[in-house]
């Protein structure tokens, strides 16, 4: 489990990444939201893009943000204050 001081863009999209991956279905809505492709997404894999994407994703679903945070011990502030550095004006 990341602590809050090593909790980086990079790694927060990764374990958004892998939380996606286990659940099928919420892995197709991000792609049909975001338009990715199978290829696309294999492409932009450890991409600022990406990764921002996936936790704007998290960020806006309050229920897979609490369902991640529960399963990898991220304290849902911590989160938000990665959200909130690529995010600066909201």
């Amino acid at each position: 489990m990341p602590s809050s001081e090593t909790l980086t863009p990079d790694s927060l999209g990764q374990l958004c990444l892998h939380h996606l991956a286990e659940q099928p279905s919420q892995l197709a809505e991000f792609m049909s939201i975001t338009g990715f492709s199978p290829d696309t997404l294999r492409a932009g894999l450890g991409s600022d893009g990406l990764n921002h994407g996936l936790i704007d994703y998290f960020a806006t679903n309050e229920a897979l943000l609490l369902a991640l945070c529960a399963n990898t011990g991220i304290r849902p502030e911590d989160f938000m204050r990665v959200w909130a550095r690529i995010n600066p004006s909201g």
